[in-house]
């Protein structure tokens, strides 16, 4: 049976991830001087301004401000004419400390109030968190959300080596695969639209984004005649960034999982410290996921835990193997619970998530890179 797929990503130089930068920048500035830092920083940005929000307790002294200009510079906003100046813009900051009565169950879980147990931190939210991981690439990632990522960080390779020197830093790009039976066979559509100079020849632009961007990245076996290109097609996208569209910490969560292959909670990644099962119980679940698939149980598998705030145990585990399991999904569950700490500290401590590697993380997905802790494959 036929069908199609689409996953979308966008380069670190999109309004949203600008945010997402800046604020795992704050995040591991904080992290590289007190470990214990609590951090939820969003930041907003806007034609020509940075708003920074959120909570931050920790005993480090950071230069917020000198923080937030360097991210800007680094992503590559210099020109306050067509997007915005690291130099010149205008910052706002408003942080506050954690509230009292989210600390109240964060520093100490009902389990220890009780005496339950020995664990010394309660989950800082309710939520849940889905893992996935499927055998379709040696990443066990999908593969259109794959594509995706290594085109818009090819986007910005091409700009930032001056491969194509007209390039600006907003950009997005979005892959339809073809599934046959459940497998990957080819790419059916490219869709890609990138900040340029203006005064670029469309022409030129479209050559050189399909020789140097697609042509790099794409294996040729999985491009036909048949396949689709759509490069710039409103015709310009000269004003972009900031001066183009707001930008959000948090507003591109599923280009940061499975591009939509997946199930998604709802929380966001980025700004926030480990000790925020929205980001560190979502690292635990894809690796969990992809241990079972790299382990020979399941040829796709999707995981989900569910949290109380201030209760450091899971509340649920949920397994979904697409009945593609060489064992029932019971005794994967048992292997689960058998193998992977899953309380909040225990996730911190198995994965090392003190340490300063969120801006490692930021751009062109959370999963999927093989420097991350939560990418390693253990034998269960």
């Amino acid at each position: 049976m036929k069908r199609l797929f689409t996953s979308e990503s966008v380069t670190e130089g999109h309004p949203d991830k600008l945010c997402d930068y800046i604020s795992d920048s704050i995040l591991d500035s904080f992290l590289e001087k007190d470990e214990n830092s609590r951090v939820a920083c969003e930041t907003v940005a806007g034609k020509g301004e940075i708003f920074i929000t959120g909570e931050i307790t920790s005993k480090a002294e950071v230069d917020i401000e000198k923080v937030v200009r360097q991210a800007i510079k680094e992503v590559g906003y210099d020109n306050s004419e067509i997007d915005m100046d690291y130099r010149t813009c205008k910052i706002i900051i408003s942080l506050s400390k954690q509230s009292p009565d989210i600390a109240l169950g964060v520093d100490k879980s009902l389990e220890t109030k009780k005496g339950e147990g020995i664990e010394s931190e309660g989950a800082g939210d309710q939520g849940l968190m889905f893992g996935f991981a499927c055998d379709e690439t040696k990443e066990l990632m999908p593969l259109p959300i794959l594509l995706a990522h290594r085109l818009a960080k090819r986007l910005s390779e091409v700009r930032k080596q001056k491969i194509i020197s007209y390039l600006r830093p907003d950009g997005k790009v979005q892959v339809t695969i073809e599934y046959n039976d459940g497998k990957p066979v080819r790419v059916d559509t490219i869709v890609i639209s990138t900040q340029h100079d203006s005064d670029v020849d469309l022409d030129v632009l479209k050559k050189d984004i399909k020789d140097k961007v697609i042509k790099e990245i794409v294996p040729k076996e999985l491009l036909d005649e048949k396949t689709k290109y759509y490069i710039n097609p409103t015709g310009r996208f000269v004003i972009g960034g900031p001066l183009g569209d707001s930008g959000l910490t948090g507003r591109k969560i599923i280009v940061d999982t499975y591009g939509g292959y997946a199930r998604h909670g709802g929380g966001a990644f980025s700004g926030k410290d480990a000790t925020k099962v929205d980001r560190s119980a979502a690292y635990m679940m894809r690796h969990i996921a992809k241990n079972i698939v790299a382990n020979g149980y399941a040829k796709k598998c999707e995981v989900q835990l569910a949290y109380a705030i201030g209760v450091a145990n899971p509340v649920s585990i949920y397994v979904d193997t697409f009945d593609t399991n060489t064992i029932p999904e019971n005794e994967i569950v048992q292997k689960i619970e058998n193998t992977f700490p899953l309380t909040p500290n225990g996730i911190i401590e198995y994965l090392d998530l003190r340490k300063p590697i969120y801006k490692l993380t930021t751009n062109y997905g959370h999963f999927g890179k093989e420097n991350l802790p939560w990418e390693k494959i253990v034998k269960l």
